[in-house]
């Protein structure tokens, strides 16, 4: 069935088998990952907007720049992994859609919302979401101007809060930092470039509070967001390497494998769905493989 949760739970898969060695053309899951791209693909190709990567209703919803971003960055992911030269120029044709719609929507501060366009409001979420997908279009060959980059990054920095993590909207800072949010707006610093500096120290310092296992009181941490976080912080440890890998991932592998080992599907489950949560989990695990070429070092 069609959802809104659809195209982002698909490229999330499509992310995870090929985190697994999976591509078009290679690896026993070859075919699934070719038509998680089609499909996506499709989508931006029939959209309203021409390169959103919505569901396939075009229901301008909640949610709906979510997808775009995870569907942006599923195709830069596997556009050069494609042999078939038709499917790999379709794509290609997509994605460059996709990004002239992801920076003709960022706001006046730097950032993304909900809707594909330029809003009075945006938030760090989407935001990183939209710059995680320009970094690795970038790698990929397309056109991403500088410009869109920096505003981005300049808007996630303004998020920060005192405690090195970071607020939810510019400018709310009362409404306190949060767990996933935190390893989202880091990561989208390292999507940028930045790997050095004060809010990355400030931000590696807050989340490594939330070490899987250890029992630390901090508001913000809400059940629907578990897969969410856990993607990210295992993206900002892995990038930020040495200690901030090696205490986070064995952590993060026992309690996943925990979590799966008790339900009897042996998968993993929540708010948004098992489909969503088990591609989490599964590029989470995978990262030691070194696959997904915008994680590679």
């Amino acid at each position: 069935t069609e959802q809104p949760m659809l195209a982002l739970a698909l490229s999330l898969a499509g992310l995870a088998l090929m985190a697994g060695g999976h591509q078009p053309g290679r690896g026993k899951y070859a075919k699934h990952v070719a038509k998680a791209a089609d499909y996506v693909a499709d989508r931006g190709a029939k959209a309203a907007k021409p390169g959103y990567l919505n569901n396939a209703l075009d229901v301008l919803s909640h949610g709906g720049m979510y997808q775009h971003g995870f569907g942006a960055l599923f195709l830069s992911e596997v556009h050069g992994m494609i042999p078939d030269p038709a499917r790999q120029r379709k794509v290609r044709d997509v994605l460059a859609k996709a990004v002239e719609l992801t920076v003709t929507a960022q706001n006046a501060d730097g950032g993304w919302r909900y809707d594909p366009q330029p809003v009075a409001q945006a938030d760090v979420s989407v935001t990183v979401a939209q710059l995680m997908a320009l970094r690795a279009a970038r790698n990929a060959g397309m056109f991403v101007p500088k410009s869109a980059a920096d505003k981005a990054v300049a808007y996630i920095k303004a998020c920060q809060t005192e405690d090195g993590g970071f607020c939810y909207i510019k400018g709310q800072g009362y409404s306190g930092s949060a767990f996933a949010r935190s390893a989202a707006a880091v990561v989208g610093l390292f999507s940028a470039g930045i790997y050095e500096g004060k809010e990355i120290d400030r931000g590696m310092k807050y989340l490594m509070q939330f070490l899987p296992g250890r029992k630390f009181d901090v508001r913000g941490q809400r059940p629907e967001h578990y897969f969410y976080g856990q993607y990210y912080a295992a993206l900002a440890t892995w990038t930020a390497g040495g200690n901030y890998w090696a205490e986070w991932f064995p952590a993060i592998r026992d309690e996943l494998v925990a979590k799966a080992n008790a339900t009897s599907s042996k998968v993993w489950t929540d708010y948004h769905g098992s489909a969503y949560a088990t591609a989490m989990a599964c590029i989470v695990l995978q990262l030691p493989n070194n696959y997904l070429p915008i994680m590679q070092k």
